[in-house]
């Protein structure tokens, strides 16, 4: 068998979706209207948030820091995605193909990083209203966007080099049409046994730890709710957390749909995996600024605003 060694370069086959090649060309119509909602739906938040000095607060810190993580998103796959929707373009470099994957897991990571400390910030909120601003301070929130980004670079950086020390075979074709770290690892000719172990790692530090600090936000946040005598300030207290929730669900359960469907779903489809994996990277930075604008009234304020002011000039 024909080796690839990392210092050749070896040119990675993305995939488009299995069995319906004959379609991409239609398919790539509402994946380009998925990607034109998410960039000017994540925009038109960053940029509200920047110019509306009653968003100053951190709750809105937070919702700008998720917009960020999902352009990130949006841009890290969206080269080759409709690259091979429109061009069949297929072929990705060695280098090219570690790049976009680390930028794939570290919008991933911090996604996951950000979505914490919204539940951090939602607790806050409402168990110590009175020191909500003074715990949260614009330093604490610039502190810990600096631990968001710091703990992405460090946990995703060795599994790129991990991965640079690899052989890799003739049979060089990926399963997604962008680089997924264990989609890349498969295709070695190397013992990978080290880079599976620090990938579960990597998950489990990651994913695993948020999620299981998030449900735990939640389980103090209804104590805390349920101290409130009042039951309609009970339910306009809670209410106040319906916009994260929803977000944490778009993003955990493509997640966890997609590691399910890598470990147990080997008689499924071929398209099925490449379609929740698009999901996984689409859905949540397309909802997240409708779920925000829809359920924050502040931010819908601010929108109208900026539409009125926009009609007025016009």
């Amino acid at each position: 068998m024909s080796v690839f060694h990392n210092s050749t370069s070896p040119t990675f086959l993305l995939t488009g979706i299995p069995g319906l090649e004959w379609a991409h060309a239609w398919i790539s119509v509402p994946f380009c209207c998925l990607y034109l909602t998410a960039l000017s739906g994540n925009t038109l938040i960053l940029f509200i948030v920047l110019t509306e000095p009653s968003l100053h607060e951190p709750m809105y810190y937070f919702i700008s820091m998720l917009s960020i993580s999902d352009l990130g998103l949006c841009i890290s796959t969206l080269v080759t995605v409709l690259g091979i929707f429109w061009l069949n373009a297929r072929e990705i470099s060695f280098n090219a193909c570690l790049s976009q994957m680390f930028f794939i897991h570290f919008f991933t990571v911090t996604e996951s990083s950000v979505l914490l400390a919204m539940a951090f910030d939602r607790f806050v909120a409402i168990s110590n209203p009175l020191r909500y601003t003074s715990i949260l301070t614009e330093l604490k929130i610039a502190q810990i966007g600096t631990a968001v980004i710091t703990r992405g670079t460090l946990v995703l950086t060795p599994a790129v080099v991990l991965l640079k020390r690899l052989s890799f075979c003739r049979s060089h074709v990926l399963h997604h049409s962008y680089c997924f770290h264990p989609d890349v690892m498969k295709l070695s000719c190397s013992d990978t046994k080290i880079n599976s172990a620090f990938g579960l790692t990597v998950i489990i530090s990651t994913a695993g730890v948020d999620s299981f600090f998030i449900l735990l936000s939640y389980v103090l946040i209804i104590r805390s709710v349920l101290s409130i005598a009042s039951p309609a300030e009970r339910k306009k207290t809670f209410s106040t957390c319906i916009s994260h929730l929803c977000a944490v669900a778009i993003f955990y359960i493509p997640l966890i749909s997609l590691s399910f469907v890598h470990r147990f779903g080997k008689h499924a489809p071929p398209f099925v995996p490449t379609l929740i994996a698009n999901v996984y990277l689409l859905i949540p930075p397309v909802m997240n600024p409708i779920i925000y604008s829809v359920k924050t009234k502040q931010i819908q304020k601010a929108v109208l605003k900026l539409l009125y002011s926009k009609r007025t000039q016009i």
